[in-house]
């Protein structure tokens, strides 16, 4: 004789307060991305996987989250998807279908992204690292969907530089050179600076299909530090490299408007109520601590501040 098995999830709590957020992390899949007349690229993604849960309901249908979620992106892996964060926004609208007291359900994921580029100098093929991030939220007023990127570069710090450069400029002038030519040189041949390896962080948030290629979110941001920085180098790469780092010298802070400039540039096509994170991290040289400078913000306002 068969008997069922209580829904002990569904019974009311002890203490009824609600949770925002409840649910699985850690899930690893396989997700493949489409490419126009290329082979898809394979991500192994790690998912987290969340629904909101009312304060007279016990517990969250854990089996559920995984059923759907296991389905969802057992799909992904069979059917090539156009976007990471399209894979998030359709799981996050499935979990909502089938959890009826649940009003906001939340999917993200990260994964780590190779590219293929050219050395600067040498034009050698090399690969590079990027750690891209996705997520959507779904309730019933519609889906957000967020895709993003980490990258490294590096950083040449200004301040330094500029008394690299006032120190080079005392010694020209002990030596006799003319002041004309003393300005010509330093224009020329950037000074010393404190380097450091810096990461910069940018995320765009729309609501419906935005249309955002994440190989234009991580180019923005590689083009937001000093330079560049490749994992094969020849000493004519690194060169290049350093010679452009110190040619533009930028604070931490510099990054992050930077990143502002080319979110603003790129896109666009985007709605004013398009999210946009842009952070910066550097790993300084010579100083125990890092240094940080992030922003959120609404592309509406973004686009006002720079038109200004």
């Amino acid at each position: 004789m068969s008997h069922q098995l209580p829904d002990v999830q569904a019974t009311s709590p002890d203490v009824t307060v609600g949770l925002s957020q409840v649910g699985v992390t850690g899930v690893d899949k396989l997700v493949k991305i489409a490419r126009e007349g290329k082979r898809p690229i394979v991500l192994t993604a790690e998912f987290e996987v969340f629904v909101d849960l009312p304060g007279w309901r016990k517990g969250a249908d854990m089996s559920r989250n995984m059923e759907v979620i296991d389905e969802i992106l057992e799909d992904a892996t069979r059917e090539e998807a156009y976007g990471v964060e399209e894979v998030c926004g359709e799981a996050a609208e499935r979990l909502l279908e089938k959890h009826d007291y649940t009003s906001k359900t939340e999917v993200s994921m990260e994964a780590e992204f190779m590219r293929r580029e050219q050395t600067p100098a040498s034009d050698r093929e090399t690969q590079h690292t990027v750690d891209i991030v996705a997520s959507a939220t779904a309730t019933d007023e519609g889906t957000r969907e967020e895709i993003g990127a980490t990258v490294t570069g590096m950083t040449v710090c200004p301040c330094s530089q500029g008394m690299s450069a006032a120190r080079a400029k005392e010694t020209l002038e002990d030596l006799g050179v003319e002041e004309g030519t003393i300005t010509e040189f330093l224009d020329e041949v950037p000074q010393p600076g404190h380097s450091q390896r810096g990461h910069a962080t940018l995320t765009v948030e729309a609501s419906g299909d935005p249309e955002v290629d994440l190989n234009d979110i991580i180019d923005i941001a590689r083009d937001s530090m000093s330079a560049r920085i490749y994992n094969l180098a020849k000493r004519p790469d690194e060169d290049h490299m350093t010679y452009a780092a110190h040619a533009d010298a930028k604070f931490v802070e510099d990054c992050v408007r930077a990143l502002a400039e080319g979110v603003v540039d790129e896109f666009d096509h985007l709605d004013d109520d398009a999210v946009i994170t842009m952070s910066q991290s550097n790993d300084e040289s010579i100083h125990q601590h890092n240094a940080h400078a992030e922003r959120v913000v609404k592309l509406g306002t973004l686009r006002d501040e720079i038109d200004r």
